[in-house]
């Protein structure tokens, strides 16, 4: 940290000359490359936040989390299984091409062709048909009421010319709806948005975006002090924020965010298949120290994945305080003892990307594992290749975080049997068929009280079986560069709301 302190005076500000301030780009840094541009495919956080400024969906979330219009001008749902959308007039994509009721269509019908492998595809299989009476209607028949539909037309809209031109490259070459649209891609390095002048509403503020893909912190951090970046949301060490909230050049915005941390087990691994051992793990993490020496601070325990303030929320679940004595009386319990000539009973491996931070916590939890005897080796990798052993169940345990968490429904998709990566993130293999019972008739059930009844008896289950172990739900933190003004924070980290960002006057 010495060295990062030593480089804040020497880095000069205002070294370019005036611009107009719509035409001065923003420089955003983020950890690592999105995987996907295609919507269709998109899992991963940074994917889904690119794919937002590129795409638009027939709805979207605003930052108070209630559905508005986004191509759709109206709908209305007729029956319990029927909705109509009416949609905006004169859409067009970022190629200048019509924006239709036939490019709704195929974007749905495409995620359930199983050819396109898509892992939103179980998030639509209720839908029976879906008619196109006009260019500006789209009529979506179910085949059973569906709760969560409506917040899963979230989804951005492919244009079908685009895709059908570009095949498997779409991701390289999308064309969408959104306020911005793909100039360059550089995988590794950095993505180039530029405005899209067919975006059917008010035109983003600023541009021109440069994001930059940068997986070391301490660059991030350098970068961000020389002027080479404007826009960090989500993507610094805690332990740098303390400085940046005394530097005059930057502001630094804090709020209570929905992303939740969690350790991913491999539950057809032969140890961590037991319960006791799962439980055991779960009492060795000291969450309070991680969340106040690691976090300084930006987090709260968690005690499942919806956080406190959700609707759906149960407060009344099983927890895991910490408590090592009771950890190694339960792994002594399992016939799991101290390894003659050792101080370990087994070996678990634990794989992390090359983030700082999540090296940081795994090293931490690696001690507080090893003082109830848990051997854990501590393999690091470049994202790509982390993500992709995590979807093919290639691993033991792994850290990682939910983004955005809204609807319930994520414990579907989380959860249940069929969830399996490609077709949903079931990452771990968990098999309950209690839990696939209820996430099935959570999602067909529309009234909102009885649905809260049912997935609060699901986070009980969970929290007492652990397919996952919780850690702790983040803040959000913001930094920008001072004269960057419009930001208003999302609960979900989203990159929406960058369209509204603009440069004050006689910015340098």
């Amino acid at each position: 940290m010495s060295f990062v302190l030593a480089i804040f005076g020497f880095f000069l500000f205002g070294c370019t000359s005036p611009q107009n301030p719509s035409e001065k780009p923003l420089k955003i840094g983020i950890e690592s490359s999105p995987s996907q541009l295609d919507p269709r495919l998109a899992t991963d956080a940074y994917s889904e936040r690119i794919g937002s400024l590129i795409f638009s969906g027939l709805v979207r979330l605003d930052p108070a989390s209630q559905l508005v219009g986004d191509l759709a001008q109206s709908w209305e749902v007729q029956g319990r299984s029927t909705y109509l959308f009416h949609l905006k007039k004169n859409l067009r994509f970022s190629d200048g091409s019509p924006l239709t009721s036939e490019d709704i269509k195929f974007t749905f019908e495409s995620i359930l062709d199983p050819k396109t492998a898509s892992p939103h595809r179980k998030s639509f299989e209720t839908i029976d048909r879906i008619d196109t009476p006009d260019p500006g209607t789209v009529i979506f028949y179910l085949k059973k009421p569906y709760a969560p539909f409506l917040f899963n037309l979230t989804t951005g809209i492919v244009s079908k010319k685009a895709v059908l031109q570009a095949g498997p490259e779409y991701s390289y070459h999308p064309v969408g709806s959104g306020p911005y649209q793909l100039s360059e891609w550089r995988p590794d390095e950095k993505i180039v948005l530029q405005e899209n002048p067919d975006f059917y509403d008010s035109p983003p503020k600023i541009k021109n975006l440069i994001i930059k893909i940068i997986p070391e912190d301490t660059i991030r951090e350098m970068e961000l002090q020389k002027g080479s970046l404007d826009f960090l949301e989500n993507a610094l060490p805690p332990d740098f924020l303390p400085f940046l909230e005394k530097d005059p050049h930057f502001t630094v915005i804090k709020n209570e965010g929905t992303t939740y941390g969690y350790l991913g087990l491999n539950l057809q691994d032969p140890i961590l298949a037991r319960l006791r051992v799962r439980q055991a793990m779960a009492y060795a993490i000291n969450r309070e120290v991680i969340i106040k020496e690691v976090l300084k601070g930006l987090g709260k325990p968690a005690t499942g994945l919806l956080p406190s303030n959700h609707w759906a929320y149960e407060p009344d679940v099983e927890t895991y305080p910490f408590d090592p004595e009771k950890a190694k009386k339960l792994l002594d319990e399992e016939g799991l003892k101290i390894q003659n000539g050792t101080d370990s009973r087994f070996k678990l491996v634990y794989k992390t990307s090359q983030n700082d931070l999540a090296k940081r916590i795994g090293e931490v939890i690696q001690q507080q594992f090893k003082e109830i005897g848990i051997q854990m080796e501590i393999r690091t990798f470049e994202w790509g290749t982390f993500y992709s052993d995590i979807k093919a169940g290639n691993f033991q345990l792994y850290s990682l975080r939910w983004v955005g968490i809204r609807d319930p429904d994520i414990y579907f998709d989380l959860f249940h049997s069929s969830s399996v990566p490609p077709l949903g993130a079931n990452r771990g293999r968990y098999n309950n068929r209690e839990i696939d019972r209820l996430v099935e008739e959570g999602r067909m059930t529309l009234d909102s009280e009885k649905r809260k009844e049912i997935y609060q008896k699901i986070q009980k289950i969970i929290a007492h079986d652990l397919p996952y172990i919780n850690l702790w739900t983040f803040s959000n933190v913001t930094v920008l560069k001072n004269g960057l003004k419009g930001f208003i924070p999302d609960p979900s980290g989203g990159f929406y709301g960058l369209k509204d960002l603009y440069w004050e006057k006689n910015q340098r």
